[in-house]
């Protein structure tokens, strides 16, 4: 325990009442010479957030002072929530008036106001500023006689922000640009700022995606050591190094990707047994080869975190050379790779395994689209085209739905939300929105993916050697009764009111396979569960009912993947002692919290370029009509859902041949006088009227 938690846990003490500075260091009994020392370690704990220093200049923890540290959410409309740091309290409403000049993501300490009680819940105000995180903000810029301002792109920050004559530095209304803050905001002020990039106009080509890429800070290039170092990276392989691992270049080897896909991490082969088990290999690319530890690739991709997928480019993980060369599994050129062989029975079951370093050459670069118009089709063109590997695909699809009838059993959670592809221009212009299948090629390499990620992770949970681990805590029961009472609109209902198993939530998802209610229920089931992370310690997967799960299988694209990957390799090549296990126990948590964050970005960025990629689509369809279903009704009106995946609002003001009562318990609008009903998974008939690109928002009304 370090000296931060040793002050920690001696605060907590139940005796404890709030001490001078003076009096802590004699508590602990630090030496008078080390007095400036202690001093600044606690001054950093109270920027951190760890502890609080009264105006009485005495130290305590939050909890004990009806405080909350954490970070803020906010919403477009000015109000936001506090998520605690504290996972086990409650997040807590911030009005708008009790901001404080905070703004969205800002780290800062909250006083509650009210604590929750039944129905209602626990309210704060900012009283401190722990950490600004908004330096610079990406923003539409809008010029008047003296001055100008700044309205953000991202709507949860709502103020604008006003910028100097001296400081536009030659910006034009309607200019995509950047600014950085020069003053904060305090309680009645908006921000100051100066213009330090200007990107383009707003409705340009391509400013729109960068925009995105400025406002979540993501990398746009490498730096110069990084690539010089990728470009010393030999093409060919050392004949020492494929001699000392197992050579499969002449095995059955291949991959299945989509059609885009670059870097290419991953191959499968598969053979029956005579014992009529499975023996599944799954090769994944061994970048840790080329990727050392602490080398200037090392340290970006671990700050980079992943790879991040817009609709029309990727920013890499790692530089080209390595992400779509000499790492990507291409066919007819040999690979270093990290296998793991299974021996799997007709039950599903993982009987015998072996993960060891291999060399590979792939015999097929595959395509999800082709493979599964084989295997679902029939498809003449393709059996002939597949010839050679044909019996390899059909034991594929058997292990493959053997896998999923295991993880069924046992109570697994297959969200199935409909996926979109957005089609673009060589001008960037969305020229199609179509709903994008999962069908059995893609299915095939999920379950195979999923079985080697539980394998790799339960075999070295068992070493006891430090590991990384893909973890999905138990949902918040709060939140799980919430969604029960929700369902009970609709005649389903969830056992237990303590715990839930994840078998409770996939049988309901069965229940309400092709039902009206069924894209809303399976939406709000998953807001009630918790976000997946990563944890330096295995505590179980409840969306996958896994007792052990890791991510090992995409190590060009997601840096936990190899950093397990180093960690396999030095151990089954006994490189693992006592002062290594130290280093990794105090390095894995910082990366387990650093790959966290930079997923949730990514996921962020790209899902926004998604949505503003539909909302430009539909802005051209204004006046068109099309069919679509409700899937979700609100106070303010009715969301309809359209059969590519685009989303609209129409508002309630727009229902204008009746008066419509909002009924909440079964979330539906009634008209007072003809009582015509609006509910959830209704099929409805929809104009396109009007779109808003800064918000992605489409406007459609009834017909």
């Amino acid at each position: 325990m370090n000296t931060k938690e040793k002050i920690v846990e001696f605060m907590e003490k139940q005796a404890y009442k709030p001490m001078l500075r003076e009096e802590l260091a004699r508590a602990f009994e630090v030496e008078p010479i080390d007095y400036k020392d202690f001093f600044k370690l606690l001054d950093v704990m109270e920027n951190e957030g760890l502890i609080i220093k009264t105006h009485k200049d005495r130290y305590g923890i939050p909890e004990k002072m009806n405080l909350v540290v954490g970070r803020l959410q906010c919403h477009q409309r000015g109000f936001g929530f506090l998520i605690p740091e504290n996972k086990e309290l409650k997040d807590v409403f911030v009005s708008a008036q009790d901001m404080n000049g905070a703004l969205h993501g800002d780290k800062v300490v909250v006083r509650l106001i009210t604590k929750s009680s039944e129905g209602r819940r626990q309210e704060g105000e900012v009283i401190r500023l722990l950490e600004r995180v908004n330096k610079t903000i990406v923003g539409v810029y809008e010029n008047s006689k003296n001055f100008g301002f700044v309205v953000p792109s991202d709507t949860r920050i709502n103020m604008d922000i006003f910028i100097p004559k001296s400081e536009i530095n030659g910006a034009r209304t309607n200019q995509l640009v950047i600014v950085e803050i020069t003053k904060w905001p305090e309680k009645r002020r908006n921000p100051e700022g100066k213009i330090i990039e200007i990107l383009g106009h707003k409705n340009d080509t391509g400013t729109d995606i960068l925009a995105i890429i400025k406002k979540y800070d993501l990398p746009e290039d490498f730096p110069e050591e990084v690539y010089e170092e990728a470009e010393r990276i030999p093409e060919e392989i050392r004949e020492d190094e494929i001699k000392r691992r197992l050579d499969l270049r002449d095995k059955n080897i291949f991959t299945i990707d989509g059609a885009d896909a670059k870097d290419l991490d991953d191959a499968i082969s598969i053979e029956k047994l005579e014992n009529d088990n499975y023996k599944l290999g799954v090769h994944i690319a061994d970048v840790t080869y080329y990727v050392r530890e602490n080398s200037y690739l090392d340290k970006e991709a671990l700050k980079r975190g992943t790879s991040v997928y817009f609709v029309d480019r990727v920013i890499p993980m790692l530089p080209k050379k390595l992400s779509n060369g000499v790492c990507s599994l291409h066919p007819g050129v040999p690979r270093l790779t990290l296998s793991i062989f299974m021996e799997i029975n007709n039950n599903g079951k993982v009987v015998d395994h072996q993960i060891i370093e291999t060399v590979i050459e792939s015999k097929e670069r595959l395509v999800y689209d082709d493979i599964s118009d084989l295997l679902e089709n029939d498809d003449a063109e393709q059996k002939k085209r597949y010839a050679h590997i044909l019996e390899d695909l059909k034991l594929a699809e058997e292990l493959c739905r053997i896998l999923t009838s295991m993880r069924e059993e046992r109570g697994s959670i297959d969200f199935d939300f409909p996926e979109s592809k957005i089609i673009l221009d060589e001008k960037g212009k969305p020229i199609d929105v179509k709903k994008y299948d999962r069908r059995i090629a893609n299915r095939i390499i999920e379950e195979f993916m999923l079985i080697s990620n539980e394998t790799v992770a339960e075999y070295m949970y068992w070493t006891d050697v430090p590991f990384l681990y893909r973890i999905h805590e138990d949902p918040d029961m709060e939140k799980i009764n919430d969604f029960n009472k929700f369902i009970h609109n609709f005649g389903y209902h969830l056992k237990g009111s303590q715990e839930i198993h994840p078998k409770e939530l996939q049988e309901l998802i069965k229940k309400i396979e092709n039902t009206k209610e069924e894209t809303i229920i399976n939406t709000l089931m998953l807001r009630s569960l918790r976000k997946a992370k990563y944890s330096a310690e295995s505590e179980g997967h409840f969306g996958l009912a896994a007792k052990y799960y890791t991510h090992f299988t995409s190590p060009i694209r997601r840096y936990p993947d190899l950093q397990i990957h180093r960690i396999i390799k030095e151990f089954i090549n006994n490189k693992i002692n006592d002062q290594r296990i130290d280093k990794l126990r105090a390095l894995l948590p910082r990366v387990a919290e650093q790959s966290s964050d930079t997923e949730r970005t990514a996921d962020e960025a790209s899902r926004e370029t998604d949505d503003l990629k539909k909302v430009e689509y539909m802005a051209d369809r204004v006046g068109q009509e099309y069919d679509g279903i409700i899937s979700g009704v609100m106070p303010f009106g009715i969301f309809v859902e359209l059969g590519n995946t685009i989303e609209g609002l129409v508002h309630i003001s727009t229902l204008i041949d009746d008066y419509y009562e909002y009924d909440q318990p079964n979330y539906r609008f009634i008209g007072e006088k003809t009582k015509k009903i609006y509910r959830i998974g209704d099929e409805v008939r929809i104009r396109v009227v009007g779109t808003d690109v800064a918000n992605r928002q489409i406007d459609f009304v009834l017909i």
